[in-house]
């Protein structure tokens, strides 16, 4: 099994039991904030399940359509779940809103507080777990699902907080937690949007990016210098384009070893898919 599908399953399934379990206890409580909280995790499920497309599909080879391949699916369907992101903290503060306005208050009781915790602790091991293959393979579905499970960890905090208030006898407690958790959501949201906005628009890497390519350039024999790099991403890896100088002495097949080699190592580097490079002989102008 390919590796990133591991957390992907294991957030579909942990997320489904989470929700089914939040909103049962919250209907048979009548506890609007768990309710709240299952539907939050039923949010995550369908996001989760973008993410596994995604995966899916970034993986396909290139084809007549997509002749440098789908890595672009990656970074446009956590864009996606940005834009969910930003939806769920919407609803949640909304919600929040509501009700204070309409002073609700909610009976608690041992086995909510339970639920509550359980949600917690569960949902903040799916958070390290997909962080660190998502990390580990650099994609950024899987970290953006990650982020994800952690505004569920928020969100799960904010009822736990809203429940012991109101058991103590302090009405809106949970409102309150509420409105600072969705605040938390929308960030994580807009951070994830700006960031895979940068992979979908081909932007470039860092300088210390150009400079370890270069480095790795001139690294090979008989490669006097470089000019005219240029990377870009294309999803979350990079597309590298760069002249190198080779002595004039050497012979065709010679020089095209070394730019072989030039490519091979450069594509060796984890920022980078593919490597272009054109060879230039030290001295001449190069068309």
């Amino acid at each position: 099994m390919y590796e990133a599908y591991k957390p992907i399953l294991v957030s579909i399934i942990g997320n489904l039991l989470l929700a089914v379990l939040k909103i049962t206890i919250g209907i048979i409580s009548s506890s609007i904030a768990l309710i709240s909280d299952g539907i939050h995790s039923l949010s995550d499920l369908i996001t989760t399940i973008i993410g596994f497309v995604g995966v899916k599909i970034a993986k396909r080879p290139p084809d007549s359509t997509h002749p440098f391949g789908h890595s672009r699916f990656e970074p446009l369907f956590a864009f996606f779940m940005g834009e969910l992101l930003l939806i769920v903290a919407y609803e949640i503060f909304r919600d929040s809103i509501e009700r204070i306005m309409h002073g609700v208050i909610i009976e608690v009781t041992p086995v909510m507080i339970g639920v509550a915790l359980l949600s917690i602790f569960a949902k903040e091991a799916m958070t390290q777990y997909t962080l660190v293959v998502g990390r580990k393979l650099n994609n950024v579905i899987l970290i953006a699902d990650a982020y994800h499970h952690r505004s569920d960890v928020l969100s799960t905090i904010a009822v736990l907080v809203g429940l012991l208030f109101e058991k103590v006898g302090v009405k809106g407690g949970d409102s309150v937690a509420g409105i600072i958790v969705s605040l938390f959501i929308a960030k994580v949201g807009i951070d994830i949007i700006l960031e895979n906005v940068n992979y979908l628009t081909g932007r470039s890497p860092p300088s210390e990016v150009y400079r370890k390519i270069e480095e790795v350039a001139l690294s090979v024999k008989n490669v006097l210098g470089v000019h005219d790099l240029r990377a870009h991403y294309v999803g979350s890896k990079l597309h590298v384009e760069l002249h190198i100088e080779v002595p004039p002495n050497l012979t065709l097949l010679e020089a095209h070893d070394i730019s072989e080699e030039v490519k091979r190592r450069v594509e060796m580097l984890p920022e980078v898919e593919v490597a272009f490079v054109h060879v230039d002989i030290k001295g001449l102008t190069s068309p």
